[in-house]
């Protein structure tokens, strides 16, 4: 096979994953003329068209589909054949691209990357924050670090730590305004609440040992990104809904306190996407490249001496 075929393959996945030839341009440093011209230089080769393009977005072809998943499948091939050369030597050396959200990813991962680089320093680290990333194929990532589990059987989803979520905020704040002793009273204070694909997460469930409850709430601040609900509810703004890891040092260090602790609490979703425990996610290949088994393999143990994970 001619190497330039597998950068046209390479170029057209590149384009499906990120969604337009601008966002493929700048993952391959490429013109959005020359991203244009080579996308119209593969379709007069293969005689058929890829995609259908407007001013705003792309829309893959029925032809196109089929070729992108061709190409996923070579490409594929290629890499295991190059990692199987990279795991011979014993080297670890290349693109590692990780997304976490960003809360947790600042406060853990990042220094665990680190460490794993200063161990590896030919591996390149890619770090995104994203709390949001549902498919690790489409977003292009290697290893995904998220909050609940994900269905599909084409991934790998190991637990990497027992978490729950809790309601907390500052003693500045509870001190001006009172510790709520029942879920109901959280109507008469300020909180502060997640979004999702812009939805606003404002209705918070209850569970104590004999009762169930759903509270909707008119929250005073709203943010997609967790570390914001976090600064906020530090800064004393209100009353947030945060996993017990984002806040753990928060807690024991007294910047922040746990209320309505005879109650489980959550956000108003499915129990896939609500699940607080922590989890890593990779996708489910015979041969896993050896950069990214070594990480695997790193972050789990590093992560069962923190939390006595045994899974």
């Amino acid at each position: 096979m001619h190497m330039n075929k597998l950068a046209d393959m390479a170029l057209f996945v590149t384009i499906i994953n990120q969604g337009s030839l601008a966002a493929a341009g700048k993952e391959l440093n490429l013109s959005p003329a020359r991203m244009t011209a080579r996308l119209q230089a593969l379709e007069r080769t293969l005689g058929v068209k890829l995609v259908n393009r407007t001013t705003r977005q792309l829309a893959i072809t029925d032809a196109g589909n089929m070729y992108y998943q061709s190409c996923v499948e070579i490409l594929e091939r290629v890499s295991m054949a190059e990692s199987q050369l990279q795991q011979n030597v014993q080297q670890a050396k290349g693109s590692l691209k990780i997304a976490a959200p960003k809360d947790l990813g600042k406060q853990y991962i990042l220094p665990l990357l680190d460490a794993f680089v200063e161990k590896h320093p030919q591996v390149i680290p890619h770090l995104y924050f994203d709390d949001h990333i549902d498919n690790i194929a489409n977003a292009g990532v290697d290893v995904l670090i998220r909050y609940g589990e994900m269905p599909d059987s084409s991934f790998i989803s190991r637990t990497l730590a027992k978490s729950q979520r809790l309601l907390c905020a500052s003693p500045k704040y509870l001190a001006k305004y009172g510790t709520p002793k029942h879920p109901v009273d959280l109507h008469s204070h300020q909180c502060i609440a997640m979004l999702r694909s812009h939805e606003e997460l404002s209705n918070w469930h209850f569970h104590s040992s004999d009762n169930s409850s759903r509270v909707t709430l008119q929250p005073n601040r709203f943010s997609d990104d967790g570390e914001i609900v976090r600064l906020w509810a530090l800064q004393g703004k209100g009353i947030a809904l945060k996993s017990k890891l984002d806040v753990q040092q928060d807690i024991e260090q007294g910047r922040l306190l746990t209320i309505l602790d005879d109650y489980m609490t959550d956000f108003d979703l499915s129990k896939s996407q609500s699940s607080a425990d922590l989890h890593l996610v990779y996708l489910n290949r015979q041969y896993q490249p050896y950069r990214i088994q070594l990480f695997i393999q790193f972050l789990v143990k590093e992560f069962q001496q923190r939390f006595k994970i045994n899974k």
